[in-house]
């Protein structure tokens, strides 16, 4: 079961770049089945979102074990996707997530913040 999750997030396109956005969107969604069907990942989802007045349009959630989340990070293909698509949609993130068995541990670290700031 994955442990850690990175999630990317992405707003609207950017006017007159609509075409190219489609384009890159579908290059990530190539790289992130070929990284599941390379073991690279353990899984990974795509969420778009309804139109709700928010920033965030849509995101993907790659799931897997820590180390593999962080040599997803440190491929250049990896960043050569985010960087495109920091030209042509609004709002492009990268965080990093906890998930099912790192909750615990996540959640650990927040009390020991909140416990040692009160």
């Amino acid at each position: 079961m994955a442990e850690a999750g990175l999630f990317v997030g992405w707003g609207d396109p950017i006017t007159g770049r609509e075409a190219k956005g489609l384009e890159v969107f579908g290059e990530a969604l190539a790289y992130y089945a070929k990284a599941e069907q390379d073991g690279r990942i353990e899984s990974h989802e795509t969420v778009l979102l309804a139109p709700h007045g928010g920033e965030l349009a849509g995101f993907i959630l790659a799931r897997g074990s820590r180390e593999q989340m962080a040599a997803l990070r440190a491929e250049d293909e990896f960043e050569r996707l985010n960087t495109r698509a920091t030209l042509i949609v609004q709002k492009v993130g990268v965080i990093d997530a906890a998930l099912g068995d790192d909750l615990e541990r996540a959640i650990g670290v927040y009390q020991t913040a909140v416990t040692d700031l009160t």
